[in-house]
């Protein structure tokens, strides 16, 4: 089973979930209002949005008919935290390390 740090670092590794999340900083967003401006189907949101709801880094709740999801900073702070610890570095530009991710992880 993967760590939660795993998870998380797995979820920001995809840049239609980075999206995602930066539009969630805003506020609480409908599930459909979060597809709108991707040219993906809503299957395929969703799909995403289970990847960062497994990782902590969002929740979702129904109110009503609708499904509403909301950024978890906590998650977020947790793997900031763990890269803190290697010391005093530049902020980290996340799609060089997606970058790196793939050439080391092959994918």
């Amino acid at each position: 089973m993967k760590s939660d740090l795993d998870a998380i670092f797995s979820a920001l590794a995809d840049p239609t979930r980075r999206a995602i999340l930066t539009m969630l900083l805003e506020d609480d967003m409908a599930v459909t209002d979060v597809a709108e401006p991707f040219d993906i189907s809503l299957a395929a949101i969703s799909k995403h949005l289970s990847i960062l709801t497994r990782a902590g880094l969002i929740s979702q709740e129904k109110r009503g008919r609708v499904k509403w999801c909301r950024l978890e900073p906590e998650a977020m702070r947790e793997a900031s935290v763990w890269m803190q610890g290697f010391g005093q570095f530049d902020p980290v530009d996340l799609d060089h390390f997606e970058r790196f991710l793939e050439r080391e992880l092959g994918g």
